[in-house]
Order: C-alpha cells, then structure tokens, then sequence
C-alpha cells in the first residue's frame, strides 16, 4: 500500500525498487508534466519538450542508465490505461 497517496502506483512497483526516489520522483513530474502534451507530435516538436527536462536532470545531477529506464517505462506502462500505453509507444517510437 501506498504511504503517500499521491505517489504515482508505478513508484512502488518490485521493477523499480532499486532506483533512488529522487530519480523515481524526476520521472513522475516528467511524466505528469508531459501528459497529453506529446500526442501527435513530430519527433522535432517532442526533443523541443524533453530537452528542457534532460537539461533540468543534468542540472539536478541525475542519470539515467539504460536498465533504469527500461524498468521506470516497465513500471510506467505495467499501471497505466490501454490509451496511456499507446501514448507511451509512440513517444518511445518516436525518439527512436
């Protein structure tokens, strides 16, 4: 169960147990921030919205290894809805 009811389900999932809160908490404004927002986008006007935030994640001293990510996007994609799915592919598609 949840301690914090605003914590997003995908935090305390066994995928994502290892991975420090603070990046944990980075990735869920990241994604809440972006929600919605990237949804027939050109790979050109999504970098114009993910830069801003890689740039705010070197300014905060965070790192992301490949396996970190593949688990939050796991995580991420194990707790959302059908169309959030979908949503998720196509970002990652895109910046492919």
């Amino acid at each position: 169960m949840n301690q914090n009811q605003n914590k997003p389900a995908w935090m305390d999932d066994e995928l994502v147990r290892s991975i420090p809160q603070t990046k944990l908490n980075f990735l869920g404004k990241m994604f809440q921030d972006t929600q919605g927002k990237t949804i027939g986008k050109s790979p050109k006007e999504m970098m114009t919205i993910l830069m801003p935030m890689m740039a705010r994640a070197k300014q905060e001293n965070l790192s992301f290894t490949p396996q970190e990510m593949t688990a939050c996007i796991a995580a991420i994609k194990k707790h959302s809805s059908e169309e959030e799915r979908k949503q998720i592919d196509n970002v990652m598609n895109k910046i492919k």
